[in-house]
């Protein structure tokens, strides 16, 4: 059986025998990957506190059967604050619960999986407002998986915006002229909002102002257009604090 080497971001783990555990690892070369770690959870183990969730490792493994085996893991960065905080632990757990439906095994994503890794660096910085990059990211997750969502311009006629009506189904903002009856218009504060959720500048997320009402609106918005396009649904989305 040959070996590889990877880096990988730890999405769940499950126990298997009286000492080993299952791993389902983003990896940055081969895509999702499905691992056993044999021994971790014995006393003494030499590498069980460094596979937890949402830690970023260095990985040796070895190509398995039916699941591919660990044989060397190295901390890259271990994410320990996303774990002890009750609200980051609930937004990234809603993370990898996206990453782990969508990412297939032996497929590299690499912008799936430089989006998980920086989400978390994000999180990890203990933001005073992590569901904001909860948000951000399943907008930018949907986009990485064909399914961006239109913001700048009407998605039907293309003319500049912004633009007040939002469509969950046709992607995005939608102009007077277009919108279709029973479309909602939101507040300009909202669409600004769902811009720059839409667009790569994490830096500026924790500076939001937005207000608790029309961040709700941008959150209720942002979920259902997650779980149509990615035809998911996310159920943690509820349990995270708000």
């Amino acid at each position: 059986m040959g070996t590889y080497k990877d880096q990988g971001i730890v999405l769940r783990t499950w126990k298997l025998g009286e000492t080993d555990r299952i791993l389902s690892l983003l990896t940055a070369g081969h895509g999702k990957v499905r691992a056993v770690a044999k021994g971790v959870r014995r006393p003494g183990s030499r590498f069980g506190g460094r596979l937890e969730p949402y830690s970023l490792v260095d990985l040796e493994l070895y190509e398995g059967r039916n699941l591919d085996g660990v044989n060397q893991a190295e901390l890259v960065a271990p994410h320990a604050n996303v774990r002890t905080d009750f609200v980051r632990s609930g937004c990234a757990a809603v993370m990898v619960e996206v990453v782990d439906s969508v990412a297939q095994e032996g497929q590299r994503d690499p912008r799936l999986y430089l989006l998980l890794k920086s989400a978390l660096d994000a999180l990890e910085a203990q933001p005073p407002d992590p569901t904001v990059f909860l948000d951000a990211f399943l907008i930018r997750a949907a986009a990485s998986q064909g399914f961006p969502m239109r913001s700048e311009t009407c998605v039907a006629c293309g003319e500049p915006g912004p633009h007040p009506y939002l469509s969950v189904v046709r992607g995005g903002a939608l102009c007077v002229q277009d919108a279709t009856p029973g479309t909602k218009a939101v507040q300009p504060e909202v669409a600004a909002l769902l811009s720059l959720l839409a667009s790569d500048r994490w830096s500026d997320l924790g500076a939001v102002t937005v207000d608790a009402p029309g961040r709700s609106v941008a959150a209720s918005y942002v979920r259902a257009f997650a779980e149509h396009h990615l035809d998911r649904t996310l159920r943690g989305y509820d349990m995270v604090p708000r």
